[in-house]
């Protein structure tokens, strides 16, 4: 499977502007912790970060010719505020804490449904999912919150 974090040329983009249409002003994190979808770790003591907008369905329609009508939702993303080296691929070791939900989404970009799991558990439930061929893509999510904070496509 394709493990995707934010990509590197949409966050040259977002961090001009986000997909609210917004400036945002980074800051340094004292505690660290936050999940980076920029590079699929969690921020250290010290780092540099943005919180922007972004709505992960939008490159992907735009990508596949597809319209999410209701489903191109916008939500909160933490990114380094400068270009990182990225996630070198796989599944992000130590980034997930607690349950996540994976979720489904058909090739015209309407939501088919969703899993939750533990973090040991997401790679064998987003497999189980990506053999359905009915699901073109899948989000995971903080359930929490419902953050995105990764794509999953097939390899």
């Amino acid at each position: 499977m394709d493990v995707r974090a934010v990509p590197a040329e949409v966050l040259a983009g977002l961090r001009r502007a986000d997909d609210a249409g917004r400036a945002r002003a980074a800051e340094t994190t004292e505690a660290g912790g936050h999940p980076l979808r920029c590079c699929l770790t969690r921020a250290r003591p010290g780092d540099r970060i943005v919180l922007l907008s972004y709505a992960p369905l939008l490159r992907w329609a735009a990508e596949t010719g597809c319209d999410p009508g209701p489903y191109l939702e916008t939500g909160p993303v933490f990114v380094h505020a400068e270009p990182c080296a990225g996630h070198p691929g796989g599944w992000p070791a130590g980034f997930h804490g607690g349950h996540r939900v994976l979720r489904a989404y058909s090739a015209d970009g309407r939501i088919l449904g969703g899993r939750i799991g533990e973090p040991e558990e997401l790679p064998l439930i987003a497999a189980e999912l990506l053999a359905d061929p009915a699901n073109a893509v899948l989000h995971v999510r903080a359930v929490e919150y419902g953050c995105f904070l990764h794509e999953v496509r097939r390899a």
